[in-house]
């Protein structure tokens, strides 16, 4: 029997990925890193600041995503995120310049909890890379 689900990732520009050889994936939900594997039972979830792990027959690969909604539901595994990076296409620049806006970010005195907890999240994420 097949040990394999689907997974779709979208973006505002675009469909990011899909893939139908999915063995496993490690999502940074808002309740802790979550594995989901096939028949998982269906839920709905959001993401933080992490990386998003994907472990499929055609290859492993890894990705920082910074928000966004995850759905699984009858073995299909969707994700809507406004910010992701394949973190082998993710270059130190690039990675630097993400790390000095959220480091400006957390220096605002104007914002709250919730987004100051993502904020550091994004920080702790980011420089964990290094």
């Amino acid at each position: 029997m097949s040990e394999e689900f689907k997974i779709e990732i979208v973006n505002p520009e675009k469909s990011f990925l899909v893939k139908d050889d999915v063995l496993e994936v490690v999502i940074p939900a808002f309740e802790g890193e979550m594995g989901i594997l096939k028949d998982h039972i269906s839920i709905i979830s959001f993401l933080k600041p992490g990386i998003l792990k994907i472990l499929s027959k055609s290859g492993d690969e890894s990705f920082y995503v910074e928000d966004g909604i995850v759905e699984f539901k009858n073995n299909n595994l969707s994700i809507l995120t406004s910010t992701i990076y394949k973190l082998t296409d993710l270059d130190k620049s690039k990675q630097q310049n993400l790390l000095k806006l959220a480091e400006e970010e957390a220096n605002k005195q104007d914002i709250n909890d919730q987004s100051r907890y993502l904020i550091d999240q994004k920080i702790d994420v980011l420089k964990s890379l290094n």
